[in-house]
């Protein structure tokens, strides 16, 4: 019985281009798919240009350096009526930044708290926690922020009638006024947290590698509190200049001094803090789970308590799972920061939407906002997904 023999490809022989290849059919496949994308884009874009000039629409970004003629009631860089269109756009985007920070701080800690409290033993705590998350998870965010929005400037007193917690506190239908620190020694003090927070993270490293060495856990908590007054202090003895206490004062019908939390920020971070860390807390109770339990009793057995077993056992380890979709979270956080708009807190998309009413810019205007929160999500990931790796396990 004979058999026929296949003769191998010689190598360095000449392809033979068919249609019948499957490597050739993916290419054309491939080259296809391109043109019929970049013929799209450029069909687009020629109709949007031919449609922009015959109404006589100027294109470009050079309007961005247009004085803006218009105010914005809420800053935290210098800016008037009188600067460029494009120093408002700055304004709006420190803005965003501003609250989004703050939120994705808030939301990371509340989120830990509940999610750990769903897993507690304690019947009540757990229902709680339960309830809180399946009902903010459910309420859209928009609903959520007109309420807490309505809560602030309807149910809150009047300036006259403001209710006085603590002394320099003043809660109205105005916000919340708190005191300041007002002098040139703050950016001292700043430059004195700044150097803090960096010895801190230069501690939380050595220490590590002191206790991987000879099993000895270095006090960072209390280290840390006093770099974080320590430092501060320093700066402001070592600047030698004034540094003093604004204390917002009535006035008339409305508060002077002191610094102050409008009624739009603090609704849209309240709405964002809550809203998302419902979310957060299934994330950080589906990690906790993940955990093997074996690795609890075999803590337990040791003789260490419940929160010393969450701390340094379960958490480390959870955090592999956990921060995948925290990233998810913190993306959705940044992005839903865009429905302030509804309640009139002067984000980027609000300053820009005012600038596009008046140039006329709309494409340019959205170009912006888009490139503003993809440069914000790609800078979250890149951050996130460096962290994610440093805490992998290394397989060998």
């Amino acid at each position: 019985m004979s058999t026929k023999s296949v003769s191998a490809p010689v190598p360095g022989a000449r392809r033979r281009l068919s249609w019948n290849d499957p490597g050739v059919r993916a290419v054309a496949y491939q080259v296809l798919a391109v043109a019929a994308v970049g013929l799209v884009i450029w069909f687009l874009v020629s109709n949007t240009l031919h449609n922009l000039a015959a109404r006589n629409i100027a294109t470009g970004f050079g309007f961005l350096w247009r004085e803006a003629g218009f105010a914005i009631g809420e800053t935290l860089i210098d800016y008037g009526p009188a600067n460029s269109y494009g120093r408002a756009i700055v304004v709006g985007l420190v803005n965003t930044l501003r609250v989004a920070l703050i939120a994705l701080v808030l939301s990371t800690l509340l989120g830990i708290l509940i999610g750990i409290a769903r897993l507690s033993r304690n019947w009540l705590i757990n229902r709680l926690a339960s309830v809180y998350v399946e009902v903010m998870r459910n309420v859209p965010l928009l609903i959520q922020l007109f309420f807490w929005y309505a809560v602030i400037t309807e149910n809150m007193p009047a300036p006259r009638l403001a209710l006085h917690p603590l002394p320099g506190v003043f809660i109205s239908n105005r916000g919340l006024k708190l005191p300041a620190l007002q002098g040139d020694a703050l950016d001292w003090m700043l430059w004195g947290l700044a150097l803090a927070i960096v010895a801190i993270v230069g501690l939380h490293r050595w220490g590590a590698r002191r206790q991987d060495a000879t099993g000895k856990v270095f006090p960072l908590g209390r280290a840390a509190l006093g770099l974080v007054v320590c430092l501060p202090a320093l700066g402001w003895l070592a600047s030698g200049a004034s540094l003093t206490l604004d204390m917002p004062v009535l006035k008339g019908f409305n508060f002077q001094g002191g610094m102050t939390l409008t009624p739009e920020f603090a609704a849209l971070l309240a709405g964002l803090t809550i809203y998302t860390s419902a979310f957060i807390a299934e994330v950080v109770r589906s990690g906790i789970q993940a955990v093997n339990h074996g690795q609890t009793e075999a803590a337990s057995s040791l003789g260490l308590r419940r929160g010393l077993v969450l701390r340094l056992v379960v958490l480390p380890q959870a955090l592999r799972v956990i921060i995948p979709p925290m990233t998810s979270q913190y993306l959705n956080l940044t992005k839903n920061s865009s429905l302030a708009v509804a309640i009139g807190y002067p984000d980027i998309v609000s300053v820009v939407n005012t600038t596009l009413n008046q140039t006329g810019q709309a494409i340019e205007g959205i170009l912006i906002i888009m490139a503003a929160y993809l440069t914000v999500s790609l800078s979250i990931s890149i951050f996130m997904n460096w962290y994610n790796k440093r805490i992998a396990l290394v397989e060998r």
